[in-house]
Formats: structure tokens, sequence, C-alpha cells
């Protein structure tokens, strides 16, 4: 029925073997297309950030419904206002912020934003995403807090404006069971990181209000 060639199989079965092949491959790459085109559009747009290409970047984020600004980067799990916070941008951070990043979002280490500024001293950056409802009491994966962190730099600034944010002198971490308030103490050289957290403990402290009596009858 088929012929054959020079090796003995039919030249006919050749063919259909090769067509089943060229379909399932080009049904590959048309069902793939979509799944590329997002993670190019995710590394494009990140890159744009990482590059400072306003234009660039506008471009994906304008599109109507889109969430891309709230993409990570498929290594580190890094979003665009972890890379903007890293270099200490507030303009990039305000934009992407108003742009509706998540202030929360999470690294593949387990890192906010808010807690990237602690780390890094980034007091106006800390300010804007505070502004920008960051949960001040967030942990990273060792349960350390924003707060602890600062604690542990013996940042007075940075202290202030987290207990000033309510932030929690007393949520320990899993790390070593210990709280702001415990490393504090613990640390002498942070006596007037103490008295900060003493201080907002007594600004907290509800007024007593001196009670009158009518006359008596």
């Amino acid at each position: 029925m088929f012929s054959k060639n020079s090796s003995g199989t039919p030249i006919g079965r050749r063919l259909l073997i090769f067509l089943r092949y060229a379909w399932i491959a080009a049904a590959a790459v048309t069902f793939s297309a979509p799944a590329a085109a997002q993670f190019s559009d995710s590394y494009n747009f990140l890159k744009a950030v990482d590059d400072r290409d306003g234009d660039e970047a506008s471009k994906f984020l304008n599109r109507p419904g889109t969430v891309i600004v709230n993409t990570r980067d498929s290594t580190t799990g890094r979003a665009a206002l972890h890379i903007v916070v890293e270099r200490k941008d507030r303009t990039w951070l305000a934009f992407l912020l108003q742009k509706g990043a998540n202030p929360n979002i999470r690294d593949k280490e387990g890192l906010t934003p808010l807690m990237l500024a602690t780390q890094l001293r980034f007091v106006d950056g800390a300010k804007i995403l505070l502004a920008n409802n960051a949960d001040v009491n967030d942990t990273n994966k060792q349960g350390e807090t924003a707060l602890i962190r600062a604690v542990q730099f013996r940042d007075s600034e940075l202290v202030r404006l987290l207990l000033a944010s309510g932030a929690d002198p007393d949520l320990p971490d899993t790390l070593a069971g210990l709280s702001a308030r415990d490393y504090a103490k613990r640390d002498r050289r942070a006596a007037s990181i103490l008295a900060e957290i003493e201080k907002a403990d007594a600004d907290k402290k509800p007024e007593t209000k001196e009670r009158f009596f009518g006359p008596e009858g």
C-alpha cells in the first residue's frame, strides 16, 4: 500500500508521524504563547522600573484592568516596590503606590517594603509606606517586626515613627522569643531607644479627669 524508502520504512507512515509531531509542536507554541507573553510583560515591567524608565513602565501600568504593578520576580520574589525602596527612590515609591501597588507585598525572604525600608534606614520611604496603609506590625520569616529591626539598629527616628504609627513593642519574634522592648532592655547602648518606647507607653495612657461632685443635700 505504501511505497518504501531505502531503510524499509513506508514513506506514507513516516509522513503521518511527521505531521503528528508537527501538530503537537504547533499546539504547544499556540497554547504557551499567552503564558510567554505574560512572563515577558512581567520581566519588561520590572526592568523598566529598575531602569527608571517611566514611559516604558507606564505603558504596562496604564492598561485597563492590569495588576502588573504587583508582579514579582520569579527568582527573588521582589516586586517593583522592593526595587524602588532598595534604591531609596521616593518619587517612584509614591508613583507605584498611587498606581495600586500593595504596600505589604513580600519577597521570597518574607520582606515587605516597610521592613526593607527599615533595614536600609530609609525613613522617608517608611513614612510614605505607612501613609499608604503598610502594616506596621507585619513580620518577616523570623517573626521580626520593623520595630524590632529599628531597635536593633538603634535608630531613634525610625523607632519614634513606627511607635507613632501603632507598632506594638511587645510582639515577640520567633527567632529568640524577644520583643522590641526586650531587645532595647538587653542592649546597654540602647537606653535612648528604651526611653522612646516608655514615652510612647505614657502617651497612650488615658488622661485621668478630675471628678466633680454636686453639693450635698
